[in-house]
């Protein structure tokens, strides 16, 4: 998919924040996880060639990271770091009010944000430098073994 036409799927008040979430992606992605546009957002995963087995519930996708979607509600942020990671999960929860206006929404590894005004974008710049693929992998592997 094209960056013109992933775009212009979006309505025009969500058109700028996933620009922005494409920017800050490509500032502060750790070297290694791929961006995949898709219908509906985009996903950041780690390539087959650095994690051949893929994802274990279907090996033939590539580990999952991070996925920014347009909801019927907002725009929603899944990191799965946040959610296998108690530590980082509890630095999020701790920064959270200091870089948004509004009080965090957040399920398992969702975080919502019902107007792309409220998303912290500087933050979420942070919480991607905080894991590595290496971090990443590693993680999800003594994860699925427990």
């Amino acid at each position: 998919m094209q960056l013109n036409d992933f775009l212009a799927q979006f309505p025009e008040d969500r058109m700028s924040a996933f620009e922005q979430f494409l920017q800050l992606m490509t500032q502060n992605l750790p070297q290694g996880f791929d961006i995949r546009l898709r219908q509906g957002g985009f996903d950041v995963v780690v390539p087959h060639g650095l994690y051949p087995a893929g994802y274990h519930c279907k090996p033939s996708d590539p580990l999952p990271w991070i996925t920014v979607a347009s909801q019927k509600n907002g725009i929603h942020l899944y990191h799965m770091g946040l959610y296998a990671n108690p530590s980082l999960l509890e630095w999020w929860v701790q920064e959270f009010p200091k870089h948004a206006p509004k009080k965090l929404d957040m399920g398992k590894s969702c975080v919502r944000f019902k107007k792309t005004s409220d998303i912290p974008f500087s933050l979420i710049g942070e919480l991607l430098q905080k894991m590595t693929v290496k971090d990443w992998i590693s993680l999800y592997e003594s994860t699925l073994k427990r």
